[in-house]
């Protein structure tokens, strides 16, 4: 399969994933495990779980959002921290990993600028507060789901994309200015 039909796979998947009653991460995270080899035992699903509803219901950061970062981290997060004998050259080492160009953070930030450019939020509160009302309603349900596929596009996208271009990316909205 090219990056192309990966792509469009892992969408189908997470949409086709919400009718049959997994949350908003579940969705994500399940997609991008069934159609890119991870080494990660299929249990580990079970981790996205509480994040649906912006984590059990809170309203939080979107469930989608959360799926999306779980599953990039399954391909491109750190499995173990820089070692160096010279605890500050360990801590330069792990901020480069993290904040350089390229620089993993540069990746994972992508995922809810796109999120917060199409939908003008990342809270699950506020991408959903004309439902809450009626928080299992048709439209609720629907918008949510076009969420999922969005998120599931952009985590595919990162995963099977040139990590050296992805990860030298500018930083978009962030904590840090950056």
């Amino acid at each position: 399969m090219n990056q192309a039909e990966t792509i469009i796979s892992i969408k189908d998947r997470a949409r086709k994933n919400f009718s049959k009653g997994f949350n908003c991460a579940e969705c994500v995270f399940e997609a991008v495990l069934e159609h890119i080899e991870t080494d990660l035992p299929k249990d580990v699903l079970k981790l996205a779980t509480g994040f649906g509803g912006g984590i059990g219901l809170y309203g939080d950061t979107c469930g989608a959002i959360a799926g999306a970062v779980m599953a990039v981290s399954a391909i491109h997060g750190r499995s173990a921290l820089p070692h160096n004998e010279d605890r500050k050259k360990a801590m330069n080492m792990a901020a480069e990993q993290l904040y350089g160009k390229p620089g993993l953070y540069r990746i994972f930030n992508q995922i809810p600028n796109k999120i917060h450019s199409k939908y003008g939020y990342t809270l699950c509160r506020e991408i959903t507060t004309l439902w809450q009302d009626q928080w299992l309603c048709r439209d609720h349900a629907l918008h949510c789901r076009e969420i999922i596929t969005d998120a599931a596009e952009i985590a595919a996208a990162l995963i099977t994309g040139d990590k050296e271009t992805i990860s030298s990316e500018p930083f978009g909205r962030n904590v840090e200015n950056l």
